[in-house]
């Protein structure tokens, strides 16, 4: 009989290792070559969570030795004005990533926004170039939470190839650009939502299970294939069960029924979520060294 414990794949710990990864191609790059990566972030408006985001990104990019790049506007920032930053931005030599934080103001366009970064600073990869080259096997930026997803997964797996993949969720932040990851690696990648039949038989396929619906525990073991590696990208509050007043963090996964017959699991918090910043270094350091036609970091893309 297989043990009923599964492995922890600890996000934390793995975002550490890859933001010593990018801090020691820093170094080199600074070393070697007299350049130092630039990441630019742009915040509109006082939304606290984005705040609470945007600080710890700019910590960790000085961290490891990167230049940070604040740029922080009232809410009532105009298109034009935000436009005209973005374009200033792209100019600029010594930023290689450009981030604007989302959501934005509802006066404002996201997509037209996002599309207005340089692609080749777009280290999101949202941009519709970067969505098409992803989508077509070509070199893009890739959106941080799914690379960071595809990295744990090769670090646990080695090999991805043959696997069977189900992505459960089709934004076009995390479910999309996922699956066309596992596909680069070789899965057979089925995407599961809403409207899907019978959506807990096609759960049980996966060898890979990618949670990224936004639904509190939505997923329990009964979903779950015996030894499947489960990657909950979900992050909900809930009312704190034992706590009144007080709220929980959970995933998207029942963490202890899906623990008792997962292969692998991530945790919530501590897993997905550590690995979207160390990522968006990541990209950062790609960005730079392309621009510069220097080598790509290896290991830390797609």
């Amino acid at each position: 009989m297989r043990d009923t414990t599964a492995t922890i794949i600890d996000g934390k710990a793995f975002a550490a290792t890859v933001r010593e990864q990018v801090a020691q191609h820093v170094a080199r790059l600074k070393a070697d070559h007299g350049i130092t990566p630039g990441l630019a972030v742009v915040l509109v408006g006082e939304d606290p969570a984005s705040q609470v985001y945007v600080r710890s990104k700019g910590t960790q990019t000085t961290e490891v030795g990167m230049n940070s790049y604040e740029h922080k506007l009232p809410a009532d920032t105009s298109e034009a004005e935000l436009l005209a930053l973005i374009e200033r931005l792209n100019r600029d030599l010594s930023v290689h990533g450009i981030l604007v934080q989302l959501p934005l103001p509802a006066h404002l366009d996201s997509d037209l926004v996002i599309n207005a970064i340089d692609p080749d600073k777009d280290v999101d990869g949202f941009h519709i170039s970067n969505v098409g080259l992803l989508g077509t096997g070509q070199k893009s930026m890739v959106p941080c939470t799914p690379l960071g997803c595809l990295m744990m997964l090769r670090e646990h797996h080695g090999s991805l190839s043959g696997l069977n993949a189900v992505v459960v969720g089709r934004s076009n932040i995390v479910g999309k650009p996922m699956a066309q990851l596992l596909l680069g690696d070789s899965c057979t990648v089925t995407i599961a939502h809403s409207r899907s039949r019978d959506i807990e038989a096609l759960c049980r396929n996966a060898d890979i299970l990618i949670a990224a619906v936004g639904r509190p525990e939505m997923i329990d073991a009964s979903w779950i294939k015996p030894g499947a590696t489960v990657i909950d990208v979900g992050i909900n509050r809930i009312p704190h069960p034992d706590q009144p007043g007080k709220s929980k963090l959970v995933g998207d996964v029942a963490y202890d029924s899906a623990a008792s017959v997962a292969g692998a699991i991530t945790p919530v918090p501590g897993g997905v979520g550590p690995m979207t910043i160390a990522c968006l270094l990541a990209n950062t350091l790609t960005a730079c060294s392309r621009a510069h036609g220097l080598p790509e970091p290896d290991g830390l893309t797609a």
